[in-house]
């Protein structure tokens, strides 16, 4: 019966790792697709739920998703008193229902006018 050495494993386990680093560094390099309606802001978490967009207050809205660099979902309360550049949208009664954390080529790229 043939088994998996120490060896074997070892190498197996290393390139597993280094797909994984690929695979993020990838992540980071790429430009998320946005939906249309969404609009670009300077944003900074006071104290969750409540921010600033922009320099003026808003709020998000119950069930907000905020999505970080690598579109893992990160928590409001974990941003607060950093000053971020982010793509959000609205939902119908005005509050900020999805945001992205832009990554460095996010940011350069333009963003398309809302439809």
């Amino acid at each position: 019966m043939n088994r998996c050495n120490a060896f074997q494993f070892s190498r197996l386990a290393a390139l597993a790792a280094l797909l994984a680093l690929c695979a993020s560094a990838m992540a980071q390099l790429t430009v998320r697709p946005f939906p249309p309606a969404a609009q670009r802001g300077a944003m900074v978490v006071t104290a969750a739920p409540e921010l600033l967009l922009n320099g003026r207050p808003d709020r998000l809205s119950p069930g907000a998703r905020i999505r970080g660099v690598n579109n893992m979902l990160v928590m409001s309360a974990q941003l607060t008193g950093q000053d971020l550049l982010v793509n959000y949208t609205r939902e119908p009664h005005g509050l900020i229902h999805e945001v992205w954390i832009l990554n460095a080529q996010e940011a350069l790229a333009p963003l398309t006018a809302p439809q």
